[in-house]
């Protein structure tokens, strides 16, 4: 009797435990299929390459310069629809998601060149800028997450990066949420998903590692640069949920044998 008690209180306090744990996780849905989606046209100049995701734009439907750009098969280029407009509605969820996370770091004025973040929520009231190196270090764990909520643009200077340490591969819970528009200047090699209210554009020889192009009302702007795409991941369960999941076997067996 005492067994069957403690595991009947354990469950809801461990169940609880894992989506409080999960509650704050950002997820791109239909958005996640796609390298680069746009509000109003997609334009590119010389040899750019996608990887690992579609184009797509909606509710516009200008899609200019492939080719000579390329999208790796299976993917493709979608001009409006039904596809990219979900893929928008997932991403202006996604956007909101990120932009109403509690901040854990303020850093409104500072260049994030130089500076090595960990897992965390980072705000700039007004823009952000990028000159030099920023590196995230994941600490080992494949589901780390990253948010910079932006207030207004991000703009990186020419040979900029953003790196990673830690250890863990692929990075894919990376996420920019700008509020109105991103630049990545020449040869910038960048991380992670740029969610932005308006537009984005990368300059000649720009790359996103890990991570898309997706603007939600404007345009992007390509220049033989190359995007390799990386959905955002939902969080592998714990040691405690995987114990709350065999609890609950054990509780229900309990009860079929009673």
């Amino acid at each position: 009797m005492k067994c069957k008690t403690l595991l009947f209180l354990a469950i809801p306090a461990i169940a609880g435990w894992q989506l409080q744990a999960n509650a704050t996780t950002i997820t791109l849905g239909t958005a996640g299929n796609f390298a680069v989606l746009a509000g109003s046209t997609v334009t590119n100049t010389g040899n750019t390459v996608i990887n690992d995701g579609n184009v797509g734009v909606s509710p516009g439907s200008a899609i200019t310069g492939f080719p000579p750009g390329t999208v790796t098969p299976p993917y493709t280029l979608y001009t409006a629809g039904a596809v990219p407009g979900q893929a928008q509605t997932d991403l202006t969820t996604a956007y909101n998601a990120a932009a109403g996370l509690a901040p854990t770091q303020t850093l409104t004025g500072q260049d994030l060149g130089g500076m090595t973040l960990t897992p965390g929520v980072y705000f700039f009231a007004s823009s952000a800028a990028l000159t030099g190196t920023l590196t995230l270090n994941d600490q080992g764990n494949s589901n780390a997450q990253f948010v910079f909520q932006i207030g207004s643009t991000l703009t990186t200077a020419t040979g900029s990066s953003v790196v990673m340490s830690g250890g863990s591969t692929p990075d894919c819970n990376i996420f920019w949420q700008v509020g109105s528009s991103a630049t990545l200047n020449t040869t910038t090699t960048f991380e992670g998903h740029i969610l932005a209210l308006t537009s984005i554009t990368m300059d000649t020889g720009a790359t996103i590692l890990d991570g898309s192009a997706l603007a939600r009302n404007g345009a992007v702007t390509l220049d033989d640069n190359t995007i390799t795409n990386c959905a955002s991941t939902t969080p592998e369960p714990t040691t405690l949920g995987l114990l709350g999941l065999g609890a609950v076997g054990l509780l229900l067996l309990k009860r079929r044998s009673a």
